[in-house]
């Protein structure tokens, strides 16, 4: 089996990559050949038995998505993307790759014919929602994005579904609670905060919290992140129906109840190390998040993430710490 994991230089591209090799199958079939993308090299798998390609490329230029799928992948993990932030702020680059990288990745795996169906696995968001909302966003929620990053994610959403009922591809949209703790360095995702107040304190450096301490939001670990990609990757299209893209469980908790959760495993110098520093551009992109995800669908279906925010910042100090923390 061939696998294309686009964005592969990302955190949840590295951490997927490491997973697939350590694995070394997928849905019971053996993997036999990895192609990595990503506009920067991706890091070279030097353990995994099978055949690797690391390429260098972005997805929006031309051909560059048909060269990506020329050796005909099986299964696609379409990763890449501008962050929400980032989005926010270029409005011209938050298009080119979240949008026409998507679009070119599609019309690639059309004009492939012969009969080519590779299954695609899309990383969506919960930014596709837009307030005014209920206490819990259900399924059949409406889409009404409030960023450019959400809008983008909700076009890429709906060409997936259409792509995918034309039979050009077997498409699974999953949309991704915040994703934390997230192991290196800050990026610009609106979102990074709240992965920053945790991952920040524990390494021994202050953190700035931009939102009130009594924002709601859900979470799931980058190791259910990846759970959730797999899972998607051998779902059966007819336990899907038309309705492909689907949001994904997790931990529903306050900014407040993250610092607790911080507080408890870590103790209260740990804690005390993060700032509050209001940011009114952050502020205003998380007020137009969903805060409650029902992701019903998605249990039932067998996606699983965490039952507690204790257990993701475990989670973190186990896998990207090496279990220990700066005192």
């Amino acid at each position: 089996m061939h696998i294309l994991v686009t964005g592969a230089a990302g955190m949840l591209g590295r951490k997927l990559t490491e997973r697939l090799v350590r694995d070394g199958g997928l849905n019971g079939r053996q993997i036999d050949k990895l192609t990595l993308l990503d506009v920067m090299p991706p890091t070279n798998p030097t353990s995994f038995a099978g055949k690797t390609d690391m390429v260098a490329a972005d997805l929006s230029m031309p051909g560059k998505a048909a060269r990506a799928i020329e050796d005909r992948p099986n299964i696609i993990f379409h990763l890449a993307g501008v962050v929400s932030g980032e989005a926010e702020l270029d409005f011209d680059k938050g298009y080119r790759v979240n949008l026409d990288g998507t679009r070119a990745l599609l019309e690639a795996i059309r004009a492939s014919g012969d009969g080519y169906r590779p299954r695609l696995v899309y990383t969506s968001s919960i930014a596709v929602f837009g307030a005014p909302f209920p206490e819990s966003i259900p399924d059949d929620f409406h889409l009404t994005p409030l960023t450019s990053y959400g809008t983008q994610k909700a076009i890429g959403e709906a060409l997936l579904a259409d792509y995918t009922r034309r039979g050009f591809c077997d498409g699974v949209g999953i949309r991704l609670p915040s994703i934390v703790v997230r192991p290196g360095k800050p990026n610009k995702a609106a979102s990074g905060f709240f992965s920053g107040i945790i991952r920040e304190p524990l390494a021994g450096v202050e953190a700035a919290l931009p939102v009130s301490e009594t924002v709601v939001h859900t979470h799931a670990s980058p190791r259910a992140a990846i759970g959730f990609l797999m899972h998607a990757a051998g779902l059966a299209g007819d336990a899907l129906g038309a309705r492909i893209n689907l949001a994904m469980p997790g931990v529903c908790c306050t900014v407040a109840e993250q610092i607790a959760s911080l507080r408890r495993i870590a103790g209260e110098r740990v804690a005390a190390r993060i700032r509050r520093a209001h940011d009114p551009l952050v502020a205003r992109i998380v007020d137009g998040w969903p805060q409650r995800i029902e992701a019903r669908r998605a249990r039932e279906l067998g996606f699983k993430a965490e039952s507690s925010f204790d257990e993701i910042v475990r989670i973190h100090i186990d896998e990207d710490r090496g279990g220990t923390f700066v005192d």
